[in-house]
């Protein structure tokens, strides 16, 4: 299977909402790289990246998603990663990144996580 990256902008596009699907892998790590690097660009920027079609994600996708939640810190930005199948999920728990991201469990609970913190 594939990677694909699709956008969808929401809330008049003040978050950005990133579907994932197919294998996060060294060969496809880079793509998802370039695409995040420009994804968190001004103070307050918000992401939120459903997983819910990625089947795969190895050390080099993980080193991606780090890499983003760093540069959502710097601009004080929101980086919320949500709808992750329990085999991906399971590699967040090992590597003990569930502890230092914001992971929820559906776009739902995202939408509402995104609510409170604009409170």
């Amino acid at each position: 299977m594939s990677f694909a990256i699709e956008f969808n902008a929401s809330e008049g596009n003040a978050v950005q909402w990133m579907g994932l699907s197919g294998r996060l892998d060294s060969a496809t790590a880079g793509d998802l790289e370039k695409t995040v690097a420009s994804q968190f660009q001004a103070q307050g920027d918000k992401l939120v990246m459903d997983f819910a079609g990625l089947s795969y994600v190895s050390s080099a996708g993980l080193r991606v998603i780090l890499m983003a939640a760093k540069r959502a810190r710097q601009v004080q930005g929101t980086l919320i990663l949500c709808g992750m199948q329990p085999h991906v999920r399971e590699v967040f728990h090992i590597s003990g990144f569930l502890k230092i991201l914001h992971v929820v469990d559906s776009r739902d609970q995202a939408a509402q996580a995104l609510q409170a913190l604009a409170s």
